[in-house]
């Protein structure tokens, strides 16, 4: 393909992307095939001649299309989301036209040099105050195990990274019960063993109870086993739950252990000063992540990572073989040095797109109307008496289940409430997901998508009502 043609299918190609934009509403939110449907219409082997990019489109419209789930659709309330907006949009087409591979600063000057102010102003955006240094990883998982690594090696004095884990002392994890899965992964990834993370009780408000916490860590110590790590979730993905975070910080100062915190989602809730109260105790924190991918209108993957201790993440990560050096070694951040893959994308660029396209308080508008639609939907939800909120709602997060009249059973409630799941989500005009909180089967309703509206949220109930009253 020759810049003409480039340039020509380019053209049509952004026409084809305006347009999926403004019709995505149309489209169905979940993707409705069944298993094996794409690999069906795929050949079994790849052409011998290249094929016209028209003939390729055309394809891509028959068979990719229907097949992806519409993550943009205004009537998005699966998971949390994962959003998107034009402004990040351009800016990936340029990153990806530049094709650059941003490991050190040497290998583009602008990625590294963008990524330390773009974390700059998104610690101040945040309030997470004095003290921080930021990288950009491609995900909170990847974030949160950045951040065992850097606990597991602090907690030995670098003896495993040297040794192996066979020649220290066993090792210890904390986090919720209601922690997300990543963590239970990135402690059996670190090496760790799925047996050395702790899952800590939790209250009535699936809160990790500190005075739990701090027994688990003592019955450690007398067991010989030092405690590496602590999680603090801001946000849990079940039902939104935040932890403690100074009484957990506390314990940590007191007992010398790592704190990293986790609001993947949550997070990004800081721009607004009024939701701040659940990072007090923020300075007891060896480390942050939220995703900006999730809730503040910027593509997948950017997950902001915050670490006080940059020094000790470098003596954690680094190696330096002669082909990585180069003249400004030492006196430049290379962030390959900050995350476990070498190779680095320009992730800054969108972040910069973003931010000054909307501005912080354009921001803070959709986010204040998000979390306020959150509240309406909460005290519909109240009051409709086939429906029963099961845990407070936690800013846009809503848990819940139906109740239809006369149905006391929790067996049968559970899969009422699976079958309606199921139900929604085959319909295609809204999508939801589940999860379980209190021994009960439950439906979350997240309210987040960029282009979401009132309107859609109140349209979206009606559509579930009526679900579930053909149920």
């Amino acid at each position: 393909m020759d810049n003409d043609e480039f340039r020509r299918h380019a053209h049509d190609m952004v026409d084809w992307m305006a347009g999926y934009l403004e019709t995505v509403s149309e489209r169905p939110v979940r993707a409705q095939v069944q298993p094996g449907d794409i690999t069906a219409q795929l050949p079994v082997a790849a052409p011998d001649a290249g094929e016209d990019m028209s003939d390729i489109m055309a394809d891509f419209e028959k068979i990719v299309v229907p097949g992806i789930t519409n993550w943009q659709h205004p009537k998005f309330f699966a998971y949390f989301p994962s959003n998107s907006s034009p402004p990040s949009v351009l800016a990936e087409m340029l990153v990806t036209t530049m094709g650059a591979q941003c490991m050190l600063w040497q290998t583009s000057p602008a990625a590294t040099e963008m990524e330390t102010r773009m974390m700059e102003w998104l610690a101040k955006m945040l309030g997470l105050g004095d003290g921080f240094e930021g990288v950009i990883q491609d995900s909170a998982s990847s974030a949160t195990l950045v951040a065992i690594l850097v606990g597991r090696e602090k907690a030995t004095n670098w003896a495993a990274n040297e040794e192996g884990l066979k020649a220290v002392q066993p090792l210890a994890v904390y986090a919720s019960a209601e922690a997300h899965s990543s963590i239970e992964k990135d402690v059996m990834v670190a090496g760790l063993g799925r047996k050395a993370l702790r899952k800590i009780a939790v209250d009535q408000n699936l809160s990790l109870v500190p005075a739990e916490l701090e027994a688990a860590i003592e019955a450690d110590i007398a067991a010989g086993i030092k405690p590496a790590v602590v999680v603090a979730c801001l946000g849990t993905t079940g039902t939104g739950a935040v932890d403690p975070l100074r009484a957990i910080g506390e314990i940590c100062r007191r007992h010398d252990i790592y704190l990293h915190v986790d609001a993947a989602w949550a997070g990004t809730a800081l721009l607004l000063e009024e939701q701040r109260a659940m990072i007090d105790g923020i300075e007891h924190a060896d480390s942050f992540v939220f995703n900006p991918h999730k809730w503040m209108f910027t593509n997948f993957d950017c997950s902001a990572h915050f670490i006080r201790d940059s020094e000790a993440l470098v003596k954690t990560l680094s190696i330096l073989p002669a082909y990585l050096q180069s003249r400004e070694t030492g006196s430049v951040i290379d962030y390959r040095d900050w995350s476990v893959p070498l190779g680095r994308r320009f992730r800054a660029l969108k972040l910069w797109f973003v931010i000054r396209s909307m501005g912080v308080d354009g921001m803070k508008d959709i986010l204040r109307n998000q979390i306020k639609w959150a509240e309406d939907l909460e005290a519909t939800i109240a009051a409709e008496p086939e429906a029963e909120l099961l845990v407070p709602r936690s800013l846009t997060l809503l848990t819940f289940r139906w109740k239809p009249a006369g149905m006391t059973d929790d067996a049968e409630l559970d899969a009422f409430n699976e079958k309606l799941v199921h139900a929604v989500n085959d319909d295609g005009r809204l999508y939801l997901t589940q999860t379980h909180t209190s021994g009960h089967y439950a439906i979350r309703f997240v309210i987040g998508q960029t282009n979401t509206t009132s309107e859609d949220v109140t349209s979206a109930w009606a559509d579930l009502k009526e679900i579930a009253g053909n149920i």
